[in-house]
């Protein structure tokens, strides 16, 4: 039996029991074999488009699960084929952008893409398919072979893999519809970097010529990062800030550079859909929006409380979220949101609040009456989760959520809701 055919045959198995009959297959590259299985067995899940073809190379462990997943990747290729739209159709008039300055005419070719940092290639296979022509550029030389094996594999046939240093690269490409970017985010000594300047390469200093070389640029940056500081960093080219979150997540911060289109800037919170979700898209302009009053909460009223989905808690879009769907902030720390009734589409979770309760040990005895086991939330709250759980004696699970929070006025109050449909 060959390597190959052992992996094709074997690939659902466990690689444990597996390493354990090595001596078997004599003829198999065993280590080779077993990091491809579990390689795949992580793609199956994480890359199902990956995984349904034979014959894939796929990276050590920890790079499979590092590397982008199908629905972010899915949503890079969406944004690249929206700005595409742009570049090629300047006459839609249905385009949420503004048009594309006409005058420019360096970019009246056809469309083509550069990523300068290929990497293993997820996020370049799916974003290149918005393009006529595409270049993978990675200075790691065993990565270039393996992606340059994968491609034609994926059918993608518009691609070319260019083994070189990303600088040194963009100083002599030809103007591109698009260049992409995912810079290093560890130092040299391995440790996270939280400064877009500190990552590899550094955007701020390739700005002029990112701009002078592609219609638009987009970076793909940790979600670690602070996202306004990068917007001052990167002075004025912004036109677009995304924050992906997947089932509840925050994965990936996407900025999309251009001086070709004039717009304000605009910012995305996406929360993609798993199995058991819908996927959510709020879109606004920083400070749009004038604070709104905060909530005064009546323990003798039932109302529907709101949390915010993951992208929107990064953004701190709070003042914007509230004027956008009508809900009030029970305070301007909380990042909870109450309404009097149901709000349709709200990007987040909603609630219905069955009882509210003070910390007052009669009131609480009373409103906990009958709950065993519910899920609890801390927000503006001076216990952590695992305190309130002991002081409640309540174990952790079941249909009853428990919010615990401050008001305006300085109050301690929690939250007894059951999830809203």
């Amino acid at each position: 039996m060959t390597t190959a055919e052992f992996i094709r045959e074997y690939r659902e198995r466990d690689i444990r029991q597996l390493a354990l009959q090595a001596n078997r297959f004599p003829d198999v590259d065993m280590p080779y074999a077993l990091d491809q299985i579990q390689g795949w067995q992580i793609a199956r899940r994480k890359l199902p488009k990956w995984a349904a073809y034979d014959g894939v190379i796929f990276p050590p462990h920890l790079s499979m699960e590092q590397c982008s997943s199908e629905p972010t990747a899915q949503y890079k290729l969406n944004l690249a084929m929206e700005w595409t739209t742009l570049n090629s159709e300047l006459s839609t008039q249905n385009c949420r952008r503004q048009q594309f300055k006409t005058q420019n005419s360096k970019f009246k070719t056809s469309t083509r893409m550069t990523d300068l940092t290929g990497g293993f290639g997820v996020d370049f296979s799916f974003t290149s398919c918005a393009f006529a022509a595409a270049t993978y550029v990675e200075r790691n030389e065993q990565l270039c072979h393996i992606v340059e094996h994968n491609l034609p594999l994926l059918g993608l046939n518009n691609a070319t893999v260019v083994c070189a240093d990303a600088v040194e690269y963009l100083s002599t490409v030809e103007p591109q519809t698009m260049l992409f970017l995912d810079p290093a985010r560890r130092d040299e000594h391995g440790a996270k970097t939280v400064m877009l300047a500190d990552c590899t390469p550094d955007v701020v200093q390739l700005l002029p010529k990112l701009l002078e070389k592609s219609r638009f640029t987009m970076l793909k940056l940790s979600p670690m990062l602070d996202w306004h500081k990068a917007v001052d960093d990167l002075q004025g080219a912004v036109r677009e800030v995304h924050i992906v979150s997947v089932g509840g997540e925050c994965k990936e911060l996407l900025l999309v550079l251009s001086t070709v289109v004039e717009s304000e800037l605009k910012v995305y919170c996406a929360d993609l859909s798993t199995a058991s979700d819908s996927s959510s898209l709020f879109v606004y302009t920083p400070g749009s929006s004038a604070p709104v009053a905060n909530s005064k909460l009546k323990t003798q009223n039932s109302k529907f409380v709101h949390e915010p989905n993951a992208s929107i808690m990064k953004a701190g879009c709070f003042d914007e979220l509230a004027a956008a769907y009508g809900v009030s902030p029970v305070s301007r720390n909380s990042h909870l949101f109450l309404s009097d009734e149901p709000v349709e589409g709200f990007p987040g979770r909603s609630f219905v609040v069955e009882r509210v309760t003070t910390m007052n040990k009669g009131e609480l005895r009373k409103a906990l009456v009958g709950i065993e086991k519910a899920n609890i939330a801390t927000r503006n709250f001076p216990l952590t989760v695992a305190e309130l759980r002991k002081r409640l004696k309540i174990k952790d699970g079941g249909d009853v959520y428990i919010f615990a929070t401050t008001t305006a006025e300085g109050e301690h109050l929690l939250l007894i809701s059951r999830k809203y449909r």
